[in-house]
């Protein structure tokens, strides 16, 4: 009754959170969304079969428009030995955006802690805290000023005559999130995220003017179901908001089961996806025993067509999952001397 209670005050406070009023910048984002669990959610943290989890994630996008945005991403997550109830993660980026070389640089740590709705484990629900270290950089010698125009030409040499205070900025931010799973079986599971980020909007002006960053909101449904002998699909929704930015992304992978017997598992997962109003995109992935690659490439539909001639970013997204060998206890007992 307790533990109960005690889920059903975090409820509360959650929801509470997730509906204050909605606030410059936004946080970066994946193609492959479920495929970066516990940037996704911090209650994904240790949600996995396996012992411990390796993800990286690399993203190149608006090549064709300007100097490409890069974005690489690597976590590890698990759960305490004494208590596979609590999990773990520490997850770090590395985003750097545009032409000055805007650059952030963010590590996060995850806590999460599960409960069981249901004797069988049927139905759980898991709360997620995060706390990450955000660090924001330009680099002011990439730009062009008025002054270095000397009549004729622009001339690097000259002096922009521009006072800057700073260059860079760092902060702390603090997230939250629920996630619910109904799981049948390997082959018939569902999964619901809510998650908060950014919640105590930290300042990221570069100047004396504050300028908060704003909460990111974010609300996901995923899932897999069983359709055939060996194919499965596998369909999600991921709705994220954050001050005047909205993204709507929702679509579905094929996975088709090569082979899962006898220690050897091999699969593969092509999906067609839609982020509203910008891009379709494609994803292509493997399963090699404990593997998984993922590839997806984004075409570009929004207004930015005229010059991105639809090209939109490539991603690629790899997992293992780390499984300890665990010796089988074998108990050797002593004959007496009589027998």
């Amino acid at each position: 009754m307790k533990a109960f209670l005690t889920f059903k005050h975090l409820l509360i406070i959650h929801a509470f959170l997730f509906f204050l009023n909605i606030g410059c910048a936004q946080d970066i984002h994946w193609s492959q969304f479920n495929q970066n669990p516990i940037f996704q959610n911090p209650a994904n943290a240790g949600n996995f079969n396996g012992d411990f989890r390796f993800v990286g994630n690399f993203r190149d996008q608006w090549r064709s428009v300007s100097v490409p945005f890069n974005t690489i991403s690597i976590s590890a997550d698990s759960r305490f030995a004494k208590s596979n109830h609590i999990g773990y993660g520490l997850l770090l980026f590395h985003d750097v955006a545009g032409d000055g070389k805007f650059r952030t640089i963010e590590l996060q740590g995850n806590l999460s802690y599960v409960f069981k709705l249901s004797a069988d484990s049927l139905h759980c629900l898991r709360f997620g805290i995060n706390f990450g270290f955000n660090h924001r950089q330009l680099n002011w010698d990439k730009f062009y000023f008025d002054n270095q125009f000397n009549g004729v030409q622009f001339d690097p040499g000259l002096p922009t005559n521009e006072s800057f205070q700073t260059d860079r900025k760092t902060n702390v931010s603090v997230g939250s999130g629920l996630s619910y799973t109904f799981f049948k079986n390997s082959r018939n599971y569902w999964v619901a995220n809510a998650a908060l980020f950014n919640i105590n909007q930290p300042n990221q002006g570069f100047y004396n003017q504050t300028i908060k960053r704003d909460i990111r909101y974010l609300l996901n449904f995923n899932g897999l179901y069983k359709i055939g002998l060996d194919l499965d699909v596998l369909p999600s929704i991921n709705f994220t908001l954050q001050g005047k930015y909205r993204e709507l992304c929702l679509g579905s992978s094929i996975k088709y089961t090569l082979v899962n017997r006898l220690g050897v598992y091999r699969a593969v997962y092509a999906g067609v996806w839609y982020r509203v109003l910008d891009a379709n995109y494609f994803t292509v992935g493997v399963d090699y025993q404990n593997w998984f690659v993922g590839l997806s490439y984004d075409v570009n539909l929004s207004k930015l067509v005229p010059a991105s001639n639809n090209r939109g970013g490539f991603e690629i997204a790899v997992r293992y999952i780390l499984n300890k060998f665990k010796p089988k206890q074998t108990i050797h007992r002593a004959c007496p001397d009589y027998i």
